[in-house]
């Protein structure tokens, strides 16, 4: 349950991230941004439970999620940034 708990999660947080973070170089696709979302929930949840604040098994909440799918968001437009300049 936990973790079709964080990709339910980590989807409302993808499609919160890109409303707040919108931009050029971000992810257009409804599914991509999905994906990032949840990849977001997955990496907040790490991060959480390395620093403490999540016990083990302990996912991120929403506002945890957001972050990070914000994290993932801002370091995909740096690398498609990159790659696009190229």
């Amino acid at each position: 349950m936990g973790i079709l708990w964080t990709i339910i999660i980590g989807f409302v947080a993808g499609v919160i991230a890109k409303f707040l973070m919108p931009g050029d170089n971000e992810p257009s696709g409804f599914i991509l941004t999905t994906i990032l979302g949840i990849v977001g929930a997955f990496v907040a949840g790490y991060l959480g439970q390395a620093l403490g604040w999540y016990g083990p098994g302990e996912g991120a909440g929403l506002i945890g999620a957001v972050v990070g799918a914000i994290i993932v968001l801002f370091v995909y437009s740096l690398v498609a940034g990159r790659r696009s300049a190229v």
